[in-house]
């Protein structure tokens, strides 16, 4: 299973062959750029995503529903792979529901949310019978008008602003004023509104952060979760059918980072779905992931156009850069900007400290900062690891106007 252990050599984990060259899918990686064509490009390797979805299914109780949130990577054929795989998937957009429904997951296994779905998007989702997980009295009005026009009640979940944040989150999606979702204290207002409408109500979205590697932070966001549910429910429509506990999973991007410790959360998720079995009985309890699913089966790379040495620093000039991996430039929600693992494509007799940069025309165009590399000539081959969720997508792709990367399921 090509995965990265904390505190641990990339290199130990995808290079297989003598020549030190790293592999995906079982073939040398400079096979498959010649066979995607180009540098630079993201890479995804189909049996790791499958491994890891067996692996976290294998570590979590019987009965846990797993979703995939199509924003962490929304590739076509990655979606379609990940659809035979988990059992639902979660879209944020137009563009992603129509990438879900082309997968051949059901309609009745996906569900759409986000602040600022548009009257167009609320109504596409009705008609497509997906789940709507509703995050203002105005999409309620808006579900109720298509649920009139064609006869057929909307589906919707309450997607829950909660009254605390996620601890030590990467990225906090509640607590305080947000624009997501229902603030807690007006849930009881808004049931009230869906039972007075006649929409078909199904659960609660309850997601309060990502890419947190604290396991205890993570249970207990759950737990608290769980329990603001219960004081619900004498103002439900009808008994919840699903409790979607968001995710938040991290995986390890530096080698200060642990990885996440799963048995505190599936020994919680157990305690949880046994008393669903007593409070909302037929309820499934499921949790949505992205970064965790797909994050560690990617690379990004790039070819070695340039080597520059600028008063004593060695910089190696790279095709791609901070428009197609933005994360990985320290620019997509860094607070301190910290490398992701980065190596060269072979292994040489001489390390050195270098610098990786791409061609654009601004100094914030940085891939690894002062790096220990195998020492790297024109050609060669650099690779990011951690690349296979909020890459490409998350990244200004039309930023001074370079060419796009390509992707490849391998």
């Amino acid at each position: 299973m090509t995965t990265l252990e904390p505190n641990s050599n990339n290199d130990a984990v995808w290079r297989r062959a003598n020549s030190g060259e790293f592999r995906v899918g079982g073939l040398p990686l400079s096979t498959i750029i010649d066979a995607v064509g180009s540098t630079p490009c993201y890479l995804y390797d189909r049996q790791h995503l499958t491994d890891r979805v067996a692996s976290l299914r294998s570590a979590l109780p019987v009965g846990i529903q797993l979703h995939y949130a199509v924003k962490a990577n929304p590739m076509p054929a990655l979606v379609c792979h990940m659809a035979g795989l988990v059992d639902g998937l979660d879209v944020a957009s137009r563009g992603e529901l129509r990438t879900a429904l082309d997968s051949g997951m059901p309609a009745a296994r996906i569900s759409f949310a986000g602040p600022g779905k548009s009257d167009g998007e609320l109504r596409q989702a009705h008609a497509a019978g997906i789940l709507v997980n509703i995050e203002s009295f105005r999409e309620l009005a808006a579900l109720k008008q298509a649920s009139e026009r064609s006869g057929i009640a909307a589906r919707v979940a309450v997607r829950v602003n909660l009254p605390f944040e996620l601890r030590a989150s990467g990225m906090k999606m509640s607590g305080g004023s947000r624009q997501f979702g229902i603030d807690a204290e007006r849930v009881p207002e808004l049931l009230g509104d869906i039972a007075a409408t006649g929409l078909d109500f199904e659960g609660f979205h309850l997601f309060a952060g990502s890419q947190n590697l604290n396991a205890q932070a993570i249970v207990e966001a759950q737990a608290r979760s769980y329990d603001l549910v219960l004081g619900w429910l004498d103002a439900c429509p009808r008994a919840p059918r699903m409790l979607n506990l968001g995710g938040g999973f991290g995986i390890p991007y530096t080698l200060r980072d642990s990885a996440l410790d799963l048995a505190p959360i599936a020994e919680n998720l157990g305690q949880l779905r046994a008393r669903a079995g007593r409070d909302m009985p037929g309820a499934l309890l499921a949790i949505e992931l992205g970064r965790y699913l797909v994050g560690e089966a990617g690379l990004y790379v790039a070819r070695v156009i340039d080597r520059k040495i600028s008063r004593g620093q060695v910089f190696l000039v790279v095709d791609g850069g901070m428009h197609h991996q933005l994360a990985a430039s320290g620019n997509f929600g860094q607070v301190m900007r910290r490398n992701y693992p980065v190596a060269i494509n072979r292994v040489t007799a001489n390390k050195e400290i270098a610098s990786v940069v791409g061609p654009l025309c601004t100094p914030l165009d940085l891939l690894a900062d002062n790096a220990e590399l195998d020492q790297a000539e024109i050609g060669d081959l650099v690779v990011v690891f951690q690349s296979g969720a909020y890459g490409r997508s998350a990244s200004p792709r039309e930023f001074l106007s370079h060419p796009d990367a390509v992707e490849a399921l391998i």
